[in-house]
């Protein structure tokens, strides 16, 4: 754990073993915090708060954009002990590493962009000036999907902003986080602007984060279960809460667009990080005039995606996180093939020779499914495509916005018209319209209902951790 400037090794705390999800081989251990460290660690940034909140725009910038150049420098490095610990393929890892570094460039850039203003008065003794604080120290809670990303997107607005923080990350991938937090120390952050407390069972410390009077503002990305009971234990001490949580994002592909184009990007976006993505596309609308070539051209590449350690260059498919994650994909496909929906591709676990430990189940395409299977209903996190046939707009517009979700869709068309009304429609924060990419540091990225609540990225994502200041003036 990293408190206070310090690198803690207390030999009276236990340690829990971090395991390789490919392989299930122990690659490192972390510290098991307890409720003093987490006390500890909170003092520490409400004691650095005083003077980072104090420093110039220009000089919270210097240290964002030395931990962005060093993020560059290690991304090689970075991306291997991701793969080892998350086991995203090592490409992929890499193209994490560089979105997350992005984070640190942009709010080394947008911290000097936190511009005041005046407002007119209808006195003419009378001025109003508008500027903006810090609002504390944070609390940061990260997720193991993307562990190096995640981290960089929470810490780099809420320290350029002024805030101070201290980060718990996913118990499956302290490591990434240890490494992240050795560049924040070389970096030159001073001692308690970022602090990292590490441990296997979250619950104890987000309860303590939700309830400590020096914590302003909580941050946290996850599933919607433990958004809303962390919201709900922030209510009574009105902390301020960004939630960014779980997705069920529809794939529309109308009759007028290009269904090999589709296929093509669709299983792109649908097995990245095996499928383990808050905006990965759950349910996949296809219009029935063009479903057969959609689906011929999307098993074809589904058929090409080497399942293994995410070491393997070769490897398209790595493994999920664990057991569990198994278990939920499986009941899910089961579930579905049950009630009648098609199995096109795989839809087993598989166990491969080397990695008799790892946690690798086969990339799935299902047709002919309905709204009473539950992959209609639940978020999947796994390598599951599903596909329902429709037949007029109105119909999947429908469809799509039935779930209680929010966060992401992706429609094609070649219409522009087309285009513009079901952009308009669709009940989602953020949208891919004929493109699978639609984030990046410069955008706003956050979800709608239970989705969450905030924005991350962009200029929004700064004011997440401001305050608005009003002074009236009479003159």
């Amino acid at each position: 754990m990293y408190i206070n400037g310090n690198w803690i090794e207390n030999t009276a705390l236990s340690h829990f073993a971090v395991t390789n999800p490919a392989n299930g081989e122990v690659i490192g251990e972390a510290l098991e915090c307890q409720e003093a460290e987490v006390e500890q660690a909170i003092q520490a940034a409400q004691q650095a708060f005083k003077t980072w909140s104090k420093t110039t725009a220009y000089q919270r910038s210097k240290c964002l954009y030395r931990a962005y150049e060093l993020m560059l420098e290690q991304k090689d490095a970075l991306a291997e002990l991701m793969t080892l610990e998350q086991g995203k393929p090592l490409k992929a890892a890499l193209n994490e590493v560089i979105y997350g570094a992005d984070f640190l460039l942009w709010y080394a850039e947008e911290a000097k962009r936190v511009y005041g203003e005046t407002i007119p008065s209808a006195r003419s003794d009378q001025r109003f000036w508008v500027n903006h604080k810090p609002v504390g120290v944070v609390a940061a809670i990260t997720p193991w999907n993307y562990p190096i990303s995640m981290i960089a997107r929470k810490i780099a607005p809420a320290v350029a902003a002024g805030c101070t923080v201290v980060l718990k990350p996913a118990e499956s991938t302290p490591l990434c986080a240890i490494a992240m937090f050795k560049i924040f120390e070389q970096a030159g952050f001073p001692a308690g602007v970022v602090n990292l407390v590490t441990a296997s069972n979250p619950a104890p410390i987000g309860t303590i984060f939700c309830a400590h009077p020096a914590v302003r503002k909580l941050t946290f990305t996850g599933s919607t279960a433990v958004g809303k009971h962390l919201a709900t234990l922030a209510a009574p001490h009105l902390k301020r809460v960004s939630m960014e949580l779980g997705g069920h994002a529809p794939a529309i592909v109308f009759e007028d667009a290009d269904p090999v184009h589709a296929a093509k990007g669709l299983s792109l976006v649908k097995f990245l990080n095996t499928g383990q993505a808050c905006i990965s596309p759950n349910r996949i609308f296809v219009h029935r005039s063009i479903a057969d070539p959609f689906l011929a051209e999307f098993s074809k590449r589904v058929d090409a995606m080497p399942v293994g350690d995410g070491m393997n260059p070769s490897v398209r498919i790595g493994p999920l996180i664990n057991q569990a994650a198994i278990d939920k994909v499986d009941t899910q496909v089961k579930d579905a093939i049950s009630k009648g929906a098609t199995l096109l591709n795989g839809g087993e676990a598989v166990i491969l020779e080397g990695c008799e430990k790892g946690h690798f189940y086969r990339p799935t395409l299902l047709s002919n499914v309905t709204p009473e299977m539950k992959i209609y209903r639940e978020e999947t996190f796994g390598p599951v495509a599903a596909v329902i046939i429709f037949d007029t707009e109105d119909e999947v517009l429908e469809m799509a916005n039935d779930t209680h979700y929010g966060l992401a869709a992706y429609l094609y068309t070649n219409n522009l018209s087309r285009a513009m009304r079901v952009f308009e429609a669709l009940e989602f924060g953020i949208i891919g319209i004929n493109d699978i990419n639609p984030t990046s540091a410069a955008a706003p990225f956050g979800g709608m209902q239970e989705s969450g609540l905030g924005r991350e990225g962009a200029k929004e994502g700064i004011f997440e951790y401001l305050e608005t200041k009003l002074g009236g003036v009479a003159i």
